[in-house]
């Protein structure tokens, strides 16, 4: 289970989620309140809203505000949040992919044109980069926490897709729908996730000069500044 390695663009992207933490329990909010009106208010059989809960708990998230946005969510006067995204190409014809959440799409549209007046970028036509990208299930553990004989042998059981070990961390890919199913198998063992989420994965990446990737990366830190960017995806290779 080997492929190309994720682990630059991985770092990368976390990297600048923690220079974000102020918006992650906005987004969690939104993820639960989704959640809960896609598969109900029962994470017993809503698997999405379980991992949500993981994550919420993980950001240290207190439980009341969780069970609060579940009752929330099942209010009729509660405004439902449309998941899309937008598809836009940087500087040096590198792609990207922004996901969005979001209760009013005129606002996140506006504040979209904004940003690529100010830093750069054109959309690009719905599945002209999104072609260049799967959706996988990608799971952090750091290597210190387990070791790797016994964690390969249990994701892989569990239907993990690839594993890999980088620097510091163990990265698992796993098949979108599985993400959950393998993150409950780690968890069974009494081991601690760095993170588990839905990724899009560059099948193809794109080297560009230092001045575009520069440029590239300061159009994506003002994207993911926006409230209803919930994560921008990019296929520019990274040092």
């Amino acid at each position: 289970m080997a492929g190309h390695s994720k682990w630059a663009n991985i770092k990368h992207r976390k990297g600048r989620a923690d220079k974000i933490k102020g918006k992650i329990f906005s987004r969690i909010t939104k993820e639960i309140i989704t959640a809960v009106k896609l598969g109900g208010p029962d994470p017993k059989s809503n698997s999405r809203l379980r991992l949500v809960m993981i994550k919420a708990r993980e950001a240290n998230m207190p439980s009341e505000n969780i069970e609060r946005n579940i009752k929330k969510a099942s209010s009729a006067d509660q405004a439902d949040f449309s998941e899309f995204t937008y598809e836009m190409y940087g500087y040096g014809g590198v792609g990207m992919i922004l996901d969005i959440m979001t209760d009013n799409k005129n606002r996140i549209s506006s504040d979209v044109r904004i940003a690529m007046n100010k830093k750069g970028g054109t959309l690009a036509s719905p599945g002209a980069v999104a072609y260049n990208f799967d959706q996988k299930g990608v799971i952090q553990v750091p290597q210190k926490n387990v070791l790797e004989d016994e964690l390969f042998l249990a994701v892989t059981e569990a239907g993990a897709d690839e594993f890999e070990a980088e620097e510091e961390m163990y990265i698992i890919t796993t098949p979108p729908e599985l993400l959950f199913q393998v993150k409950e198998a780690i968890d069974k063992m009494g081991v601690k996730c760095e993170s588990a989420d839905l990724e899009r994965i560059p099948k193809v990446y794109v080297e560009c000069s230092p001045e575009d990737q520069k440029a590239n990366l300061e159009l994506m830190e003002y994207l993911e500044g926006l409230d209803d960017v919930d994560a921008v995806h990019h296929n520019m290779k990274l040092d």
